[in-house]
């Protein structure tokens, strides 16, 4: 009677070697939904994705690209202008915040923000906050993971205070002063 685990052990030994060296791919068939607020960002990504690949029979996961945004029809840069203000997410951003934490602009001029998430570590992206509620910026507001840039084309503004903000990560913001 001792013999009969043994017995059923080997078989179960063989098939799982066997399972284990198999040279194809295990048929992953889980794919998360796609983002409600990820929007095409209008260029391909140069960046690996750094996950694995789904097999060609599973649809793919929409997920936000680290290529620039092209800049919106009649945006600064559309137009020539050359009103851009930087602001970056270094690595580690989500607790030390973004740089610079101020920003001056023009009143009543549109303008464009550059976005330069260098964090790699944790998505981000910039909103912005002013006197009467949120501001509607131009392109990709999606958050992504660095390293990569987005432009974001700034509607002209009255002057007043404004916050730019991740939405990731409440502890990331700065103040906009437009005058």
């Amino acid at each position: 009677m001792r013999r009969l685990p043994a017995f059923f052990l080997v078989p179960l030994v063989m098939i799982a070697v066997a399972a284990c060296s198999a040279g194809t791919a295990p048929g992953w068939t889980y794919a998360p939904a796609p983002s409600a607020s990820a929007a095409p960002s209008g260029g391909a990504s140069t960046e690996p994705s750094g996950g694995a690949s789904a097999p060609a029979s599973v649809a793919p996961s929409v997920e936000p690209s680290v290529a620039p945004s092209p800049p919106a029809a009649g945006s600064p840069a559309a137009s020539g202008s050359t009103t851009a203000l930087t602001v970056t997410a270094p690595t580690g951003a989500a607790t030390s915040g973004f740089q610079p934490t101020t920003l001056d602009a023009p009143a009543n001029t549109a303008f464009t923000i550059h976005f330069d998430n260098q964090d790699n570590t944790a998505p981000h992206n910039v909103q912005l906050k002013g006197p009467s509620g949120e501001v509607a910026l131009g392109g990709d507001t999606a958050f992504f993971t660095g390293p990569g840039t987005r432009d974001y084309a700034v509607p002209a503004l009255p002057a007043g205070t404004y916050t730019y903000y991740c939405i990731v990560h409440a502890t990331m913001m700065g103040t906009l002063t437009v005058k």
